[in-house]
């Protein structure tokens, strides 16, 4: 009966891994509910988030002109600043949101990988980012480790698909 149950209730069997994403159900259940609590205070969150990686990767500010000449205190004062937190931050919960598509993640990523491109971003940066958001993560989530491993597998499915457009012309 349990079985049974379970099937029903996670559309399938909960650990068998989608050839797309490299993720099971139950992985994308955590990442969805995890990343739930960070979006309740997305502009904050975001905010914190782009101040952590500036201060661990100086460097990474350069790409951001409307703050480049900021203190930190400044940047939620910033209007295009608070914009651009706001796309990040809507681009992360529509790429949380629809891994159960990781068909629609794939297109998307490609895409985000291809405006980054234009703008000379590199893979590094993107490791960069990734290290802040798992030290950010584990810090104020408070996750175990089956969760933050499924954050991992989630931001590795992410790159591979934003790579192939930073170093392809057209992510294909």
């Amino acid at each position: 009966m349990g079985g049974w149950l379970s099937y029903l209730w996670w559309g399938g069997d909960p650990d068998v891994v989608n050839p797309v994403s490299g993720l099971t159900r139950r992985e994308v259940y955590a990442v969805q509910q995890s990343w739930a609590l960070v979006y309740k205070d997305s502009v904050g969150n975001g905010i914190e988030l782009l101040k952590r990686l500036f201060r661990a990767y100086p460097e990474t500010k350069e790409f951001f002109k409307m703050v480049r000449k900021l203190p930190e205190e400044e940047y939620d004062k910033n209007f295009q600043f608070k914009a651009h937190v706001i796309n990040l931050m809507s681009s992360l919960n529509l790429a949380v949101t629809n891994l159960n598509q990781p068909e629609i993640v794939v297109e998307m990523m490609l895409k985000l990988g291809e405006s980054h491109r234009k703008r000379k971003i590199q893979q590094q940066h993107f490791f960069d980012l990734k290290d802040v958001i798992v030290k950010m993560f584990i810090e104020v989530l408070n996750l175990d480790s089956s969760t933050l491993g499924a954050w991992g597998k989630t931001v590795d499915f992410w790159y591979k698909h934003i790579f192939e457009a930073l170093t392809d012309g057209d992510g294909r």
